[in-house]
């Protein structure tokens, strides 16, 4: 039976390629996903490593310590000389650094920012015994020694052209710096390796230039002989109050779970996706050996006239999987790198900039494509296989094709019905979960129907087919000549339209509801902000309100506390412009409250602690402090907008550094690329500064949901590439059973020219079947997810992309008319006397 197996693959090229590209696809979906995940999981923790080689001991504040070095006023500082002097003095101590490090700007040559919002990093460099900081191996030039000099890494000098001596701008926190470059050095920084920057001041530059009180951390290396925990043991003894020391060995085992927490997520949603992929190409899969093994029905009858078992049968089947399934895993794989560098363009080209670095391919990728290759082949040939050899060998030589039973899609329709039926049921639940299971459900319900769905459509689509006369006819019957072949190669387009049609749907109507949001909120023409989100200097705001085309400004400075016990964001505001700046929709109350010291409270927490206008709450700062205020408004809050607005003069007092988070500006002429040039320009072209209107606030937070769309994009691309090979299939296996009709229709005068028609109107029917049904499931979905996000977005509301659903009818148009090429052209070379003898 092996070699019988072998022979088969053998002496069907053409069949093999044709399962092969079958299962191939199925295999590049999974293994492609796999290798971006790799990488890009590998990608982020080189982005997010820091080297412990010179760290035996690490002092930090108690919990990790805070990014500006401060703990909102509530203690003086700790990490400071004086402890680094102390840790340096230990028995087995070899050396002792103290290190800084924040987001710093640099400039190109262009004036653009390098390194993106993420990988622009500053540091200090700290001179320890023997005056050398053992993070920077310098090649060119020497150390920075004073405020007017930086040194950069060789990557970033490298990609921009800096060379020692030449002046860079930089920016911290607001306010355009410039320095010349004294060195370049070489790193294992993650960040640089990933793609970022690195620049790095003296000590005491440092530290004024990233605003801080002390040191981040305090890194002690042990002499020779000494062990990392008899160096912490002596560490702890000199330790202040709400700090730790830790090993180099603990802060790496902490690291390398810190990365693999913050790169499940993206693994866990490209697996979901790479699962539905899967899902899809077994569905063609399963389908194509249906067929194979129909071509092959008086073969496998006769080896049960000539003394074959059952089992025989069906295992030769199998074997038959088992060869092809591994030569599709192989080619499969290697397909699935190039989709994962296709993955990586893709969510390039939506917004998302993801840290550089090489390809990874795991041993357990390879594995995982091989069995997934050759596990769901076979398991897809199981059943087909084991369908050929239970039919008695005289009924299979005597009817080759035999037709569905009446009763088996009696039994699939009613099966279907009520897996659709559990999934509506499921939509009505109160649980999200819940309703994103019953969609799952209702699909799966569709797919178990739609050979019931097939008979209306075609039947529906009869006028449309009318104009082409007898081929337009006999296409139709013919679609119909098997409703589950049918359907089944429709499903795998109905599943990708269903999913992208879906989340077009939500993709477009979320755009629409932050514009909405946006337009509602903000009356102000420009956000101004750090490009990392960081916080921005006073400074800035203090420098446009010189611009005469500013007409009002306001900061928001951000920190949270508890208003009468709940939790909430406190924003200072400019009590004399915050109504020129943002419009809020009141319920009690106005804007206007502000003036005298009021507050005001989002309607949430003001139903949650009963409060009204004039009421008064007691308001707990993070420093502990309290105030009583008087609510001078409550407002119906958003996605945007929410929390309670209070005068910058109440919250400064509570914060440790005078910072804002944003600042909101309103122009006299309104926003236009002059005022936006007079904004950048007043502002000295600085790079670590982000300045957005309406529509690019609108852009950046829809850029999530435009990532994602995009791969959606990219998966319906390879879900079409299935389908193509679905439809060539059908319809060869169609020419294959027709033989014998087909050479009537040529002999009673049908010419080749007509064939080809026939065939292609065929393909185009069986196309647009799938993604009518496909568009038409996935608004429903569409609708479905909607209804729970306008529970939650009050701004949302649904909005049909009507040019996009068209183009994706025109598009599987298109892939009829392609996938019909070969079977047509099949179909019109063939003999009528060869074809009417043959049976």
């Amino acid at each position: 039976m092996f070699r019988t197996a072998l022979r088969n693959v053998l002496a069907h090229k053409a069949r093999l390629l044709m399962t092969v590209l079958a299962v191939m696809l199925g295999v590049a979906f999974v293994s492609g996903t796999l290798v971006f995940t790799d990488t890009f999981g590998s990608a982020y923790k080189n982005k997010s490593a820091k080297s412990f080689d010179h760290v035996s001991v690490a002092i930090r504040q108690d919990g990790g310590g805070s990014d500006d070095g401060s703990q909102d006023g509530k203690q003086p500082p700790r990490l400071t000389d004086r402890l680094l002097a102390k840790a340096e003095g230990l028995p087995g101590a070899a050396s002792a650094i103290g290190t800084y490090s924040g987001f710093t700007a640099l400039a190109d040559k262009d004036g653009k920012l390098v390194g993106g919002d993420w990988g622009t990093t500053g540091a200090n460099y700290y001179p320890g015994k023997g005056g050398k900081d053992p993070r920077y191996d310098f090649t060119e030039g020497a150390a920075p020694k004073s405020a007017g000099q930086i040194a950069l890494d060789s990557s970033t000098a490298d990609r921009t052209g800096y060379r020692v001596g030449d002046t860079v701008r930089y920016s911290t926190d607001g306010p355009v710096r410039t320095a010349k470059v004294s060195g370049v050095f070489d790193t294992d920084d993650g960040s640089v390796v990933a793609g970022g920057s690195l620049v790095v001041f003296d000590n005491r530059t440092a530290r004024e230039v990233l605003n801080k009180t002390e040191y981040d951390e305090i890194d002690v290396k042990a002499a020779a002989g000494t062990s990392e925990a008899a160096l912490e043991g002596a560490v702890e003894k000199i330790l202040p109050k709400d700090t730790e020391a830790e090993t180099g060995s603990s802060l790496k085992a902490e690291q390398d779970r810190m990365i693999e927490q913050n790169t499940s997520s993206m693994s866990q949603v490209l697996l979901i996706f790479a699962g539905i992929a899967l899902f899809v190409g077994i569905f063609i899969i399963a389908n194509t050996f249906t067929m194979l093994v129909a071509q092959r029905t008086k073969e496998l009858a006769l080896m049960r006239a000539v003394g074959a078992s059952r089992r025989q049968v069906t295992r030769s089947v199998l074997i038959e999987a088992f060869l092809v399934g591994l030569i599709a895993a192989v080619a499969g794989f290697a397909l699935g790198i190039g989709v994962a560098v296709g993955l990586e363009s893709l969510m390039n080209a939506g917004g998302a900039t993801l840290p550089d670095g090489p390809l990874v391919i795991a041993p357990a990728t390879v594995a995982t494509a091989l069995v997934i290759g050759v596990v769901v082949t076979m398991l897809a040939a199981w059943l087909p296989g084991r369908r050929a050899a239970k039919i008695p060998p005289v009924a299979a030589m005597n009817s080759v094709h035999a037709a569905p039973t009446a009763r088996g899609l009696l039994v699939r329709n009613t099966l279907g019905s009520l897996v659709v039926a559990l999934g509506v049921v499921m939509l009505f639940m109160k649980d999200n979960y819940v309703k994103a299971g019953g969609s799952g459900v209702i699909l799966v319900g569709v797919i178990v129907l739609t050979p019931l769905l097939a008979r209306p459509f075609i039947a529906a689509a009869g006028p449309l087919l009318k104009p082409f006369g007898v081929t337009g006819k006999l296409s139709r019957l013919n679609s119909l000549r098997n409703p589950r072949r049918t359907a089944s190669t429709a499903s795998a387009l109905m599943i990708g339209l269903t999913l992208v049609t879906a989340m077009t749907v939500v993709a477009t109507s979320m755009g629409s509801a932050i514009n909405k949001m946006a337009a509602d909120s903000m009356r102000a023409d420009y956000i101004v902000s750090m490009a990392n989100y960081q916080s921005l200097t006073p400074k800035v705001r203090t420098q446009l309100d010189k611009l005469p085309e500013v007409a009002a400004s306001t900061p928001l400075r951000t920190t949270s506390g508890e208003a009468d016990g709940s939790y909430t964001r406190i924003t200072g505001v400019d009590a004399a412009s915050f109504d020129k700046l943002i419009s809020l929709d009141y319920t009690s109350g106005s804007a206007a409250a502000l003036k005298a010291g009021g507050v005001l409270v989002d309607k949430p927490l003001a139903d949650k602690k009963n409060l009204k206008a004039g009421d008064t709450v007691p308001v707990e700062f993070d420093d502990d402090r309290t105030a009583r205020l008087k609510v001078g408004g409550v407002y119906e809050p958003n996605e945007m907008v929410d929390g309670l607005f209070a005068p910058t003069s109440v919250v400064d007092p509570h914060l440790n550094k005078v910072s804002d988070q944003q600042l909101l500006l309103k122009m006299k002429g309104g926003a236009s690329d002059a005022a936006e040039d007079r904004i950048v320009k007043a502002l000295g072209d600085n790079p670590a500064i982000k300045i957005q209107d309406k529509d690019a606030l609108s852009d950046e937070i829809g850029g999530a949901i435009n990532m994602m769309l995009n791969m959606l994009y990219g998966l319906l691309a390879m879900a079409i590439l299935v389908a193509v090979l679905g439809v060539i299939n059908t319809l060869a296996m169609s020419v294959f059973e027709r033989k014998h009709e087909i050479g009537m229709l040529r002999a009673i005068g049908l010419d080749r020219a007509k064939i080809k028609q026939m065939v292609r109107l065929e393909s185009v029917v069986i196309s647009l079947f799938g993604a009518v049904l496909g568009v038409g499931l996935g608004l429903f979905l569409g609708w479905v997810a909607g209804d729970s996000i306008a529970g939650t977005v009050k701004t949302y509301t649904m909005e049909i992309p009507a040019g996009r659903i068209l183009l994706f009818l025109a598009v599987a148009a298109v892939v009829g008319v392609l996938a019909a090429v070969w079977p047509a052209r099949s179909a019109a070379r063939l003999n009528p006397l060869q074809a009417i003898k043959s049976d």
